[in-house]
């Protein structure tokens, strides 16, 4: 009889625990470059084993990864394991299969498509920030394009599940549960919001596997025509976690445009994005930041204005830039200082001599929508509907960008061409010439 005994135990322990063995919240995003794919997922148990099996044209492939035990830092200290796998050397323009998890358990069979290579195709982005874990009112649209195979990945500027944290993290649970239709399919790149600040953004770093090493709250890619950079405007408002963060995003950013501004690198990817959660200027109808005169991201901390970021898009040429937290659309004429800088009355975004702003931040959430006060000159259409935007580069003079109406069943309530005959810095620019030069020789020495 004890052998009996000896024999079954195991298997009890084991069937009993077997559903906390299972992937769930299965996202990918891209590496160093987007012909690498990161796949993240989780579990309740420690499975010891993080493998992606992935396949093209017949030919099964394997990677493996790791996992790390992240804690929220509520009284119940739930605890999950996350696990990622990096998928090297994937061949262009393809379309994979794949499944992650471990003998002790798989996940659904999933697939994403690769990039081409170089920059000469056109990506089609979705984008669109707070979105909330109820009311996320864009999410089916969105899981219905993204079967559909319409974008080639998601930028989600900030304010995920309203919030992650919430009921000792299990409300992060279930959103990254919600997103898995479009994040298991799409790389989902995305930056912090406010609304992920709590333990020092800890849902955030660990939830999330981004460009730039783990838990990085800033990085930029490349994707076709475009150069994309992300950044946290949420260390100029948290300053409790520590001023250092600032500094050193700050010198990122400057050695990151300086780069991209060498003739080389501007001319294969021409395009200067920016995204980050706070806008700069909006015209909503509350006591945001982006409301008052000088917003700390756009001149810089109080008094000393240090770490501005208005004049540094601005001296390195950025061309479109990207916000959300405000729960609206808005789109803003060409703009520097409060100052429209229209490329001509006929034609504004045709050569426009200062960045060109938009603030999608309707995707959902149960705060509603945020209304306007009447429109100063520099705003040039806005909505409170509920949404989401499309942008596309075609090449390295045309964008094109348009916001869809949930609240109207799809209508395209606003579109737009930005085009450019060239790219660079705008008019009475200051750049820091020195610097150029010693990334100019940085990157020659990499070279040769």
């Amino acid at each position: 009889m004890w052998y009996l005994i000896l024999y079954f135990v195991p298997c009890v322990v084991h069937c009993t625990s077997v559903l906390y063995y299972q992937p769930e919240q299965v996202h990918i995003a891209f590496g160093n470059t987007t012909l690498q794919i990161v796949v993240t997922w989780t579990t309740f148990n420690d499975t010891f084993d993080s493998t992606v099996e992935y396949g093209i044209d017949g030919l099964i492939l394997k990677a493996k990864g790791s996992s790390n035990k992240f804690v929220d830092g509520g009284p119940e200290k739930h605890s999950q394991y996350i696990h990622r796998v990096t998928l090297d050397n994937l061949t262009p323009d393809s379309k994979y299969f794949y499944h992650c998890g471990s003998d002790l358990g798989w996940s659904n069979l999933f697939w994403f498509k690769t990039t081409p290579t170089g920059d000469n195709w056109s990506p089609h982005l979705v984008i669109y920030g707070d979105m909330g874990n109820e009311n996320a009112q864009s999410l089916v649209r969105l899981q219905e394009e993204t079967q559909r195979g319409l974008y080639d990945a998601v930028l989600h500027v900030g304010d995920f599940a309203y919030d992650m944290d919430t009921d000792n993290g299990r409300i992060g649970d279930e959103f990254m549960r919600q997103i898995e239709p479009v994040a298991a399919y799409l790389p989902y790149m995305t930056c912090p919001g406010n609304h992920e600040e709590a333990y020092n953004f800890s849902h955030y770093r660990e939830r999330f596997s981004m460009p730039g090493g783990k838990q990085s709250m800033f990085y930029s890619f490349d994707i076709g025509p475009m150069h994309i950079i992300s950044i946290s405007t949420e260390l100029y408002y948290f300053i409790n976690y520590g001023f250092k963060s600032i500094v050193f995003q700050y010198e990122w950013l400057v050695d990151d445009l300086v780069k991209a501004n060498l003739p080389e690198n501007r001319e294969k990817h021409p395009w200067i994005i920016v995204m980050g959660h706070r806008p700069m200027y909006c015209s909503n109808n509350n006591t945001d930041d982006c409301t008052h005169h000088e917003t700390l991201i756009r001149v810089g901390l109080p008094f000393l204005h240090f770490f501005g970021l208005e004049d540094l898009f601005y001296n390195y040429g950025v061309d479109l830039e990207i916000w959300a937290h405000e729960h609206s659309y808005e789109r803003l004429w060409p703009i520097y200082k409060y100052q429209v800088f229209n490329g001509s009355y006929e034609a504004p975004y045709t050569n426009p001599k200062a960045p060109v702003h938009f603030v999608t931040g309707s995707a959902g959430c149960t705060e509603g929508t945020d209304g306007f006060n009447a429109r100063p000159p520099w705003s040039a259409f806005s909505s409170r509907d509920y949404g989401y935007t499309r942008l596309k580069a075609f090449n390295s003079t045309h964008i094109y960008w348009e916001q869809v109406s949930d609240d109207k069943q799809g209508q395209i309530i606003d579109s737009v061409w930005l085009i450019k005959d060239s790219h660079g810095s705008y008019p009475n620019s200051k750049i820091d010439w020195q610097r150029v030069e010693e990334m100019r020789l940085k990157n020659f020495n990499k070279i040769n």
